[in-house]
């Protein structure tokens, strides 16, 4: 009996699942706490907590983490020096790279070369700041239509210096050169992380003496091996919330459904199709950033289980910020309980996000950060021990700066403890994890704010998180309704519900405690399946391998300057005007006639999924392939001025699945169960 092993390192846990091969079983489930800022102790930890009976005979292990898009967001990544080859016009001459040139050279839209590459220019640059970057990164003008110069930079700096280099054109074939430079920029920092995280993963699994094939979970739901995750560790990004849609579409059976998914930091909703996520048309934007990254497309907002809750002028807020719970809080932190009891409450006057009754500060592991004079002093009195802002005051002998904390939560070097939906639960009874006795004081300080009881408080709460998740629900699924409108409608004072036509699936820890909620606010089918708290561990699993890869045909009367025929892949007699230009990740080709054109399209896509299968663990016989064809025609009955070959391949699970399986839907007082059996 064979077993595989799925992992997701999320910003608040860490989840770990066991599942049965031959029929899909989960056959145990593990969730701790994920390390910060190194997620790999809380992996080991998680395998720990598995059945080792079933971790010893696990021949497949894959993995979703948060890693790159965390390392982008707290701008963590290696340096990197950057080469910019061709015209470049960089907007209001900001780069996100300390190290960074631009250089002659680059290419036309059909693949000229439009100037020479300045190869001295690239050798000074490379030799002056090699000792100072960990990688380098090279997006050339039109490279998508001609690499020939982005791959000419990358020997020369290998030959140079021996180190790593990341290629626009290797990581989209989109149009767009400086949107290419990013992504390429972006990958490259991640390189050193992501070969460490990878390499700690294998050992971890090698000391355990598991011989299992190690894939990774990519951001538009597909798995993909070592190899190709080492080369591309960008496309990672938003893996976690493509793993819970992938998770939900398996442990619900439903080929097609809409997932709400409610983590510690956010609440993600996402859609799969006939069993494949659908993918945004744009590139994912992280950290502000537009990359050429494909993910899944996504509605997200930023309310968790650990949005703060804080009170001000006899009104409460959700979040946007995340904090440690007060249950939560007082079983990591000793001695934490009775501080909170007997904690003094701050002046009403003073009451803002960062100065509440419930809210407390401790420091994180986080060094080395350069701070202003206000930040040291107020760092220097926060501890390892958590504070209250009276507490502060008191040691400072004066009024802190709520600036300063501000900036010193920014930067990770102080980390909040307050409220959350989550402490919420706690006094409401629908969720018991940690220490309820905690959540309840919480509740009590907060509802004298708004002078309402703690149980009306705490249900408020748990109504506006409800409301937020259907709100999300909706902006994904019909776009361009202003706010406002979903928010009247989700009032229910108009006798108007939305009704949602597929099947809505809930995901994270305590989640089913809002099901009833959404109810009220949607008519939909809503379900919460067995195993919904680590729903994302499961899809990390069970990702089909999916690769999509799209080939540009372009037709140009004109003949091309500078190639010599002979040099060219071409059919058709070689006196002809070369007609049809074949863009590909393999290079350009030119043809005569359109249809030799389209074979050789169709045929090189096909090429290049299959390759990419195979090194994810798939044959030929286990691999779907679709090609669809784009057309643009300037007159009806002419051939194409421009085609667009999209051909898209699609792996079978790793997993086989029951097909009479019946999905075993949680019920409130079974899933109260489940947690405490956990």
């Amino acid at each position: 009996m064979q077993y595989s092993l799925g992992i997701d390192a999320g910003g608040t846990f860490t989840d770990g699942v066991i599942i049965r091969d031959s029929n899909g079983m989960i056959l145990d489930t593990a969730k701790v706490l994920t390390t910060y800022p190194d997620p790999i102790g809380g992996i080991k930890k998680v395998i720990d907590t598995l059945n080792p009976d079933y971790v010893k005979k696990v021949k497949l292990v894959s993995v979703s983490t948060t890693l790159s898009t965390n390392t982008i967001l707290e701008k963590t990544g290696f340096p990197v020096g950057v080469m910019l080859v061709g015209d470049y016009a960089i907007p209001d001459e900001v780069f996100p790279a300390q190290y960074y040139v631009r250089l002659d050279g680059g290419h036309t839209s059909n693949g000229e070369e439009a100037a020479p590459l300045d190869e001295e220019g690239v050798k000074q640059f490379a030799l002056e700041i090699k000792d100072q970057v960990a990688a380098f990164s090279v997006s050339s003008f039109f490279s998508n239509r001609n690499s020939e110069h982005e791959l000419r930079v990358k020997q020369i700096i290998r030959e140079l210096t021996g180190l790593p280099v990341v290629c626009g054109h290797e990581l989209s074939q989109e149009v767009g050169a400086y949107d290419r430079a990013i992504t390429a920029y972006l990958n490259a920092q991640l390189l050193p992380i992501t070969h460490k995280f990878i390499q700690s993963i294998m050992k971890d699994i090698e000391s355990r003496e598991i011989d299992a094939n190690l894939l990774m979970l990519k951001c538009d739901g597909s798995v993909v091996g070592m190899e190709e995750a080492l080369e591309r560790p960008i496309e990672s990004i938003f893996s976690g919330p493509a793993a819970s849609l992938v998770g939900a579409a398996f442990l619900t059976k439903y080929p097609t459904c809409v997932m709400v998914d409610v983590g510690g930091t956010s609440t993600d909703v996402a859609l799969v199709r006939d069993g494949v996520p659908e993918i945004s048309d744009q590139g994912a934007i992280v950290g502000g950033w537009k990359t050429m990254v494909k993910a899944i497309k996504m509605e997200t907002s930023a309310t968790g289980g650990d949005s703060h809750i804080w009170a001000q002028d006899q009104k409460f807020y959700v979040g946007p910020r995340r904090v440690i719970p007060l249950c939560r809080a007082a079983v990591e932190y000793t001695g934490f309980l009775e501080k909170l009891k007997e904690s003094k409450s701050p002046s009403r006057k003073l009451h803002c996000e960062n100065i509440q009754p419930t809210k407390f500060f401790v420091r994180t592991d986080v060094r080395s950060l350069e701070l202003t004079k206000m930040e040291e002093e107020v760092y220097d009195v926060i501890q390892e021990t958590p504070l209250s802002y009276v507490e502060i005051f008191q040691r400072l002998k004066k009024q802190p700066n709520v600036r300063a904390i501000d900036g010193l939560i920014k930067k990770r070097l102080v980390q909040s403890i307050g409220f959350t939906p989550t402490d919420a639960l706690h006094v409401l009874g629908d969720f018991r994890q940690w220490e309820t006795e905690a959540s309840v004081i919480g509740a009590e300080r907060l509802a004298k704010q708004i002078r309402v009881s703690k149980e009306e408080l705490c249900s408020m709460v748990k109504q506006k998180v409800a409301k937020n998740m259907a709100s999300d629900l909706i902006s994904y699924l019909v776009k361009d309704i202003p706010e406002s409108v979903i928010d009247d409608i989700l009032s229910g004072d108009n006798f108007t519900r939305f009704k949602v036509e597929t099947p809505v699936v809930l995901l994270g820890g305590p989640v089913v405690a809002y099901k009833e909620e959404m109810e009220q606010l949607i008519d939909a089918d809503i379900v919460v399946p067995e195993h919904a708290n680590v729903g994302n561990a499961v899809g990390s699993l069970v990702g089909k391998g999916i690769k999509r890869v799209e080939i540009l045909i372009k037709r140009d009367f004109a003949p091309v300057v500078g190639v010599n025929v002979e040099d060219v892949e071409m059919k058709g007699p070689k006196e002809a005007i070369l007609n049809y230009f074949v863009f590909s990740p393999e290079g350009r080709s030119i043809f005569y006639q359109y249809m030799d054109a389209y074979e050789f399209a169709r045929n090189t896509g096909e090429k290049i999924i299959m390759d990419y299968m195979r090194a994810a663990g798939y044959s030929e016989g286990e691999v779907e392939i679709e090609v669809t064809k784009k057309d643009i025609v300037a007159r009806e009955g002419e051939k194409p001025v421009e085609s667009k070959i999209i051909v898209v391949g699609v792996g079978k699970s790793k997993l086989v699945v029951e097909k009479n399986v019946i999905p075993d839907y949680m019920g409130k007082k079974a899933l109260k169960q489940g947690i405490k059996r956990d």
